[in-house]
């Protein structure tokens, strides 16, 4: 388990440092902010597809979905921590570079208390997602389960599924493609995916317990543990959120786009 610790410490910060010198070589004109932003994006999406591989990979394996146990599970978590940690530390770089450019020099004409402060409240709710992965999430997976559950724990690596389409848009967005069919679908399929993997996700597992045990669906909840049904609450609560923030952001796009072509007329 501690190879995949440190496999973890040296292969996300080793993408990222190697995904900036490349990009920062081969777009000459892109700025420190940008290169940090996509190289940021990049390792996101990697991470993501790995954790999407690695939740099918258990979930295909577990019959049982209580009894089953992969040896994938713990090895994943364990291998994850080390981006969750190195990621706070990108999105910080990102946005100093990105505040910087913004011409806000004066603030941040060099890293400080402040520059954190300011990163922490702009993005708290991303900071408090990965915190809670690294302290509540990581210890329960880890330590408390008694080996029940990796079937869902699989299930909760697939949340994972939409985030390379989320980081190929923003991609897109620095590439000058935010106005292509391109960006268009890649739109469509974050929504798709974020909603079927992130949300709806959590009926299926309920459903699938259900069915193991012979339960039906809309008695599943008071057949589970208080803290179980909290902590899945609590799970998807923050997905709700970002689902709504991403259907008015594609509403704000959908509005432009209209008022593009009405403005040519």
């Amino acid at each position: 388990m501690l190879s995949a610790l440190v496999c973890g410490a040296l292969v996300f910060p080793g993408l990222f440092c190697s995904s900036r010198k490349v990009l920062k070589s081969t777009f000459t004109q892109w700025s420190d902010a940008d290169v940090v932003c996509v190289s940021e994006r990049l390792v996101s999406a990697i991470h993501a597809s790995l954790a999407t591989a690695a939740g099918v990979t258990v979930m295909t394996s577990c019959r049982d979905v209580m009894a089953d146990s992969h040896w994938l599970v713990n090895a994943f978590v364990l291998f994850g921590v080390p981006y969750m940690v190195f990621d706070i530390y990108a999105m910080y770089l990102s946005h100093y570079h990105t505040q910087k450019l913004k011409g806000h020099s004066s603030s941040y004409s060099g890293h400080s208390l402040q520059t954190v402060k300011a990163f922490l409240i702009k993005d708290s709710m991303l900071v408090l997602h990965h915190m809670a992965l690294l302290l509540i999430f990581m210890p329960i997976t880890l330590f408390f389960r008694r080996g029940l559950g990796d079937f869902f724990i699989g299930c909760l690596f697939i949340t994972e599924f939409s985030t390379p389409f989320v980081s190929i848009g923003k991609i897109l967005i620095q590439l000058g493609l935010d106005n292509t069919r391109l960006h268009r679908i890649n739109g469509i399929i974050v929504l798709l995916s974020f909603f079927t993997c992130r949300i709806l996700l959590f009926p299926f597992m309920y459903w699938m317990y259900g069915r193991q045990f012979g339960i039906p669906l809309h008695r599943v909840v008071f057949h589970l543990p208080l803290q179980c049904n909290v902590g899945n609450l609590v799970l998807l609560a923050p997905q709700i959120y970002w689902f709504i923030l991403l259907l008015r952001k594609a509403n704000r796009l959908y509005l432009r786009q209209r008022k593009g072509p009405a403005r040519k007329d």
